[in-house]
């Protein structure tokens, strides 16, 4: 598969106001790219844009009419697609709220089947197109206290991997990049470091540039943290949770700093409460 000329093409990148998606606009920006970003907060991605010398408008990835309204405003043809908006609520699975775990599969995953089904049709009918997936490396494996966040996660990979074979030999690729631990909001209060490799959000935005290149199926960064799966495969199960624990259950569920993350959690809530027509 060829490399996407990003030179002046059109790409179209949710949730870009803040975080990976900012970075990652930033980065098609300076390859050329003309760059439109979508956020929930309207006035911070028209900000964002701004500064970073692009256009930038409000998105609900909840709502199909919101969506198409975002992608009628690129101007096309659309060549890139990135489909970044997503939020993690932490905490014990029997403890979320409802309308929480409504507003999680909401996000991260029916968001990016809203958007791809709705980018499809342009970039078929050029025979060309690339539709980058934002997941997490918490996508191939668990994570205690993340429940509802991991089961959208390995949604959005397995969705990846079988509309990229349906797709083979239109033009149009797929790629799931799985991102370690981001220093983005989304790990406010959580404890990093240690044998938990974190990135900043510039490493995935330059990872996502790069798929535009390759095009490859799944993309992980840090790249080593695919030898994780094949390890993991060999270890004997106790041990193997006990790794977890240390990875996981220890930093989300008992040592994880609320008040740190009380102003993310207390926005997640309000959105998801807010209606999305």
């Amino acid at each position: 598969m060829n490399a996407l000329n990003l030179s002046s093409a059109a790409v179209a990148i949710t949730g870009g106001a803040r975080g990976i998606g900012y970075a990652t606009a930033r980065a098609f920006v300076a390859e050329g790219a003309r760059v439109f970003i979508g956020d929930l907060d309207a006035d911070l991605a028209k900000a964002a844009a701004g500064e970073l010398g692009c256009q930038g408008v409000g998105l609900d990835v909840r709502s199909r009419e919101s969506f198409a309204e975002f992608l009628a405003g690129v101007e096309g043809p659309l060549q890139v697609l990135v489909n970044n908006a997503g939020i993690m609520p932490a905490g014990r699975y029997v403890d979320e709220l409802d309308s929480v775990t409504d507003s999680i599969v909401d996000v991260n995953l029916n968001g990016v089947l809203r958007g791809t089904k709705l980018a499809l049709p342009e970039m078929l009918r050029h025979g060309s197109g690339h539709i980058v997936n934002v997941a997490s490396y918490l996508g191939v494996v668990p994570a205690a206290g993340l429940a509802t966040y991991c089961a959208t996660k390995h949604a959005v990979v397995g969705f990846s991997e079988s509309l990229r074979d349906e797709l083979a030999g239109t033009g149009v690729t797929v790629t799931a990049v799985l991102p370690s631990a981001v220093r983005t909001d989304l790990v406010s209060g959580v404890k990093l470091g240690g044998v938990l490799p974190t990135v900043d959000p510039a490493e995935i935005a330059d990872a996502v540039v790069a798929s535009c290149r390759s095009r490859p199926a799944i993309l992980a960064v840090p790249g080593w943290m695919r030898s994780y799966e094949a390890a993991a495969a060999l270890v004997p199960d106790r041990l193997l949770g006990a790794v977890r624990g240390r990875l996981t259950r220890h930093r989300v569920l008992q040592v994880l700093d609320k008040d740190a993350r009380a102003e993310y959690d207390a926005r997640i809530r309000r959105d998801a409460a807010s209606p999305t027509d």
